[in-house]
């Protein structure tokens, strides 16, 4: 099976824009902003890189060429073969699924499946390509995934497959050119978020973050005027139910409920404020959905009562 990584390549990145990364990446991740400098070679990371874009999007082939270009990455494609955008943690349980091998036209090749996102991911662990991955990247989308849009998230949604099977993972998604805090469809420039997504897998391949949490990474339209350790962010929808017509005979009607430009709460510390700032938001996110604080709570609660009452009554 061919690999999908060629080792020694060099960047052909213009030089300022490297700088640019580096200082990025520099300021994010690394104490007084300086990171020690990298081993010749990092240790064989084994990397699948997803979307729900599609596996055609220039979203995921502008990663796929700056992660090619690691040392001591392996790079495999798995993705869905058209948009599966807003598919959240959906999985494909009631047919088969098809597999097809894709040439990039540059000596590589990827494999496309009419699944999910989150279906792609698992074909990886079982071994679709060959060994389990070590990385999960999921992205670059194309728009950004931002507060609680990150549940509604196919991109997302592969990243939390990869924690919940055990593999690290991160998500990355771009901001529209055209800016804008809602979503907002048109070109997207990937120079930064891809460059950057790999500067990230050569940090997590030295320092890793701790199990079962993801990082969820959104860069703003343009260039970033710096990087921001951030938590998730509310947004504030303005949906409403709207009638797109109606059958003569029968009575069926056709609404849209979905679509319309949503706000967000101004709240600085969050991936929507930094973004808005003009700032790459990196969030670590984790599984866990307990809230811990109301365990407590609920023991109080007369559980063994109300099951009591429950017990059928005797005749």
């Amino acid at each position: 099976m061919q690999r999908l990584w060629r080792a020694g390549r060099g960047t052909h990145l213009p030089k300022g824009r490297i700088l640019k990364v580096a200082a990025l990446i520099s300021a994010a991740t690394c104490p007084g902003g300086r990171c020690p400098a990298p081993p010749p070679r990092i240790a064989e990371v084994r990397v699948l890189l997803t979307n729900d874009d599609g596996i055609s999007a220039p979203g995921l082939q502008a990663p796929r060429r700056a992660l090619r270009k690691l040392d001591g990455v392996e790079v495999d494609v798995i993705a869905p073969d058209s948009n599966r955008s807003a598919t959240a943690r959906s999985i494909t349980t009631r047919s088969p699924l098809t597999v097809e091998e894709v040439e990039f036209g540059d000596g590589d090749v990827g494999y496309a499946t009419d699944g999910t996102p989150v279906d792609c991911v698992r074909f990886a662990e079982l071994g679709l390509v060959g060994e389990r991955p070590d990385l999960i990247v999921s992205g670059v989308n194309h728009g950004a995934n931002l507060g609680d849009d990150i549940t509604y998230s196919g991109t997302v949604a592969a990243a939390f497959e990869g924690i919940v099977l055990g593999i690290p993972a991160m998500a990355v998604s771009q901001q529209s050119s055209g800016g804008g805090m809602g979503y907002v469809s048109g070109r997207f420039d990937f120079g930064i978020a891809a460059p950057f997504t790999a500067e990230l897998v050569r940090c997590l391949a030295k320092e890793p973050m701790p199990p079962e949490t993801l990082i969820n990474v959104n860069c703003p339209a343009g260039e970033p005027s710096g990087v921001e350790v951030t938590k998730l962010g509310k947004r504030i929808y303005n949906d409403e139910l709207k009638l797109v017509g109606e059958e003569s005979q029968g009575g069926r009607r056709r609404y849209e409920i979905y679509g319309w430009q949503p706000g967000y709460e101004e709240i600085e510390g969050t991936d929507l404020f930094a973004v808005a700032q003009g700032r790459i938001s990196v969030t670590p996110i984790h599984f866990d959905l307990t809230d811990h604080g109301g365990l407590e709570r609920l023991r109080g609660w007369a559980f063994e009562e109300m099951l009591a009452s429950c017990a059928p009554t005797s005749v």
